[in-house]
């Protein structure tokens, strides 16, 4: 599966079904320049079992505002729509792997 860039528009209809890795970011900040490429191995390794979808934050506000993103890169997990965890700043790949392995 490729990863996903929603926007304030089809942001819900793309958390709706199944468990997905959110990550709220925007192209002027490191860390989430850094935890790009390990968002990708996830959605490379775990491809059918999780979705991954970026949110820019200055592109798309509303979604945002509407889950109090205030740093970023903050990291939602989502399953069925609903939020099940949440993780602010880099992750480590292994961090991420255990985060999303507990809503499997």
């Amino acid at each position: 599966m490729a990863i996903v860039n929603a926007t304030d528009q089809t942001f819900v209809s793309e958390v709706k079904e199944g468990v997905v890795l959110v990550d709220f970011w925007a192209p002027w900040c490191g860390p989430c320049r850094m935890i790009a490429p390990v968002l990708e191995e996830i959605d490379r390794e775990l491809a059918g079992k999780v979705k991954v979808v970026k949110v820019n934050v200055d592109d798309n506000p509303e979604t945002a505002g509407r889950f109090g993103v205030m740093s970023i890169p903050t990291l939602f997990v989502f399953k069925n729509g609903e939020v099940v965890d949440k993780t602010v700043g880099f992750q480590p790949k292994e961090a991420l792997v255990g985060l999303l392995s507990k809503h499997l």
